[in-house]
Parts: structure tokens; C-alpha cells; sequence
């Protein structure tokens, strides 16, 4: 079944918004996270994206307590933020995710890596995040520049279950998600998840056409711009 998974964005313990040119709040919902997925739910959402925008930027968690009240929505929780060492995942894993994403950044060091992919097995996927060019390039602090089918293979040798592409240039716009880049990512055979300029239900369509498993829909559905519960039904 093709997921819809709305994204909760969290910056100081309120809701925020990574764009190209830098992160802004959002005002919806008061900025209250909790609050926001908690709608979410109420939606039908049975899985949500959380991302914990100080970790990604100045590397260390600074929203564990949001994550853990989230979770305690009875809500399926896949959780990232620049995640690049063992101890973040570990951390993410400890407050009841039941997914980690790992971080774009973290392909720099493919020995780590692989043993990350290793140890956890189905509760880790992978966040490629992709510039202009189809390299992937990582936001957040430390950007990367790698190569992406280079990439794609070693992971897929070292049994990634799952990836999340981001076409970064499109995070935030109307212009539309990044077809090309999810169809090259669902030739590894591995469950993909699209994100970046996703905003109508044509747009999932369009996605789940290219052969993703799910989208994961960030402002449009915060700001009401996407019906989530007409956006299912659609898709049903």
C-alpha cells in the first residue's frame, strides 16, 4: 500500500522548515509539533517523519523529549536529522522510533556505514538527498558530494532496506517532485520513499507511478495546501 507520510520538522522545540536558502518557522498549529502530529493522526496518518533539525545542524539531539511524545501518539514514527554515528541512532531508537533515517552525510564513511546497516538491520533506512546534477548532497552541517549510482551500489551490497530521496532543490516549492531521481533510485529493488515538491494528489500519483512505496509531504500537509484524508482516499 502507498503511504502518505506527513513531516513534522523540529527546531528548537518548534515546527520549522528546511528550504534552499536556510530553515524558517512555521506557523501552523502555533509552531507546537506535538500538537501538529497529533492532527496528523487524527487524519488517518498511520506513520510520520520527524526530524530533529538540531541535531542535523549542530549535532546533538535537542529534541528527544518532542520524538517521545510523538511515539506516545500510538502513531508509527520514522525519525532522522543529519544521523551520522551510532550513538544518534541509538539515541532515536531509545525514546520507541521504530525507524531511523540515516543522514546523507553519513555515506562519506562507507565502512561505518555498512556496519550501521549491519546492526540494525530493518529499523534503519537510508536519506539520499539530491542537488542539482543527481549527486547527492547533504544538508545540514559537513555537506557531502557523492556520487549517486557509485553510492546506490555499495548500499545495495550491503543490504539497505529502504531509501528516502529528497530532490533538495524542489524542498518547499510547487514545482513538483523529482521523477527522474526516484525511478533511477527504485531500479536497487529496495522500497523508495519520495520527497521534495510534493503538494497535490497528483503529485503522489505522479510518484507512485515512478515506482515509490510512499511520499513523505512536509508544508502542504502542516498548512492544509494537501487534504491527508482526502489524499488517502484518493490513492485507495
Amino acid at each position: 500500500m502507498f503511504e502518505v507520510i506527513p513531516a513534522i520538522d523540529v527546531k528548537d522545540g518548534a515546527l520549522a522548515h528546511l528550504t534552499p536558502t536556510g530553515l524558517m518557522r512555521i506557523d501552523a498549529f502555533d509552531g507546537d509539533p506535538v500538537a501538529a502530529a497529533a492532527a496528523m493522526v487524527e487524519a488517518g496518518a498511520t506513520r510520520l517523519h520527524v526530524v530533529d533539525m538540531d541535531l542535523a545542524f549542530d549535532g546533538e539531539p535537542g529534541n528527544l523529549d518532542i520524538v517521545s511524545a510523538i511515539v506516545s501518539l500510538r502513531v508509527q514514527v520514522q525519525a532522522g536529522g543529519g544521523v551520522r554515528t551510532a550513538e544518534a541512532v541509538d539515541a532515536l531508537l531509545s525514546v520507541g522510533v521504530a525507524r531511523v533515517v540515516l543522514g546523507s552525510a553519513a555515506l562519506a564513511d562507507e565502512v561505518l556505514a555498512r556496519a550501521l546497516l549491519d546492526m540494525h538491520g530493518p529499523r534503519l533506512i537510508v536519506g539520499i538527498e539530491l542537488g542539482d546534477g543527481g549527486t547527492i548532497r547533504s544538508r545540514g552541517r559537513d555537506p557531502v558530494d557523492l556520487p549517486l549510482m557509485e553510492t546506490l551500489g555499495w548500499l545495495s551490497a550491503a543490504h539497505a532496506r529502504g531509501f528516502l530521496v529528497t530532490a533538495v532543490a524542489r524542498v518547499g516549492s510547487s514545482i513538483g517532485p523529482d521523477l527522474g531521481a526516484v525511478k533511477r533510485v527504485v531500479r536497487t529493488g529496495r522500497p523508495v520513499l519520495a520527497a521534495g515538491g510534493i503538494r497535490t494528489v497528483d503529485d503522489l500519483r505522479d510518484v507512485r507511478a515512478a515506482g515509490a512505496s510512499g511520499a513523505v509531504v512536509g508544508r502542504a500537509a502542516l498548512e492544509g495546501t494537501l487534504d491527508l484524508a482526502g489524499a488517502r482516499s484518493a490513492l485507495a
